[in-house]
């Protein structure tokens, strides 16, 4: 669940926050009673649910990782970035390319602020302060165009963003905008709620509704047609914890190979795709 913002300029704690939430639900000390008392909820009446966080977390780290170690790209775009937590785009990326360059877009204030803090003394990562459904004036920031070469490979980063774009923003424009703007060779990772046609799903769906006016379960179709034009890698759009798993054991790179997924689990999917090259 990565941030969008709607409560003006400023932090005001008396009304939640999605990437808050979010935070909260990753174990994390960003947040406010206002924000936890929704987090709550899913905790509470929704027994299992917070796993979808943790499954897309995961997915993310390993397909930046998996970015850095077998391909060319050096330069990332994290869309809806939310509030920073272990195993940061900009850390997994330089961990295994040092050069790699992470641009963070978001609108969340207090997403912001602390993005700023922890980047201050990286010269190879900004923060963007553009809403997502505003490529252009993302594209054409003078901090992205300082950071992003677009004549070069670029990795696009949806994680968790897209199912709060609403059908009438039209999410699959924002993906075809950038599929356009970025030469063949680019990646793209997307993570996105998956409907399962469940009490779960609606249950969850309403919730998010009810609060933020926003959030959005797509089928598979509807998710694969997200990524139409690009060419979706192995292995497919499958649930989160299944993209290319490891055993590791470690929190944010372990995945669900070996074992019986969860509802939730289900209910988050992810994959990689590639801008392929022209005929």
């Amino acid at each position: 669940m990565a941030a969008m913002r709607y409560e003006g300029s400023s932090i005001d704690p008396t009304r939640p926050s999605i990437a808050r939430v979010y935070d909260y639900l990753l174990g994390g000390k960003d947040n406010y009673a206002v924000d936890r008392e929704i987090g709550d909820v899913f905790k509470r009446d929704l027994p299992g649910s917070v796993a979808i966080a943790f499954a897309n977390r995961a997915a993310l780290t390993r397909v930046v990782r998996e970015i850095a170690k077998t391909t060319g790209i050096r330069q990332f775009i994290d869309l809806g970035s939310g509030l920073p937590t272990a195993d940061n785009v900009h850390q997994v990326a330089q961990r295994h390319a040092p050069e790699s360059r992470v641009v963070y877009v978001d609108i969340d204030v207090q997403v912001l602020v602390h993005g700023r803090a922890l980047l201050e003394d990286n010269d190879r990562t900004r923060v963007v302060a553009v809403d997502v459904r505003d490529p252009e004036g993302i594209r054409s920031h003078p901090v992205t165009l300082e950071l992003i070469d677009f004549s070069r490979p670029v990795a696009v980063i949806f994680s968790a963003i897209l199912h709060h774009v609403n059908d009438d923003e039209d999410p699959a424009g924002i993906v075809r905008y950038w599929r356009d703007q970025v030469p063949p060779g680019s990646h793209f990772f997307l993570s996105h709620f998956r409907s399962g046609d469940n009490p779960e799903t609606k249950e969850a769906e309403k919730v998010l509704q009810q609060t933020f006016g926003r959030g959005r379960w797509r089928t598979d179709e509807e998710i694969a047609s997200l990524l139409d034009g690009l060419e979706i890698l192995d292995p497919g759009i499958v649930p989160a914890p299944l993209w290319r798993p490891d055993e590791s054991g470690h929190p944010w790179n372990s995945g669900g190979a070996g074992r019986e997924l969860t509802v939730w689990e289900h209910l988050i999917v992810a994959a990689m795709a590639r801008k392929p090259d022209s005929p």
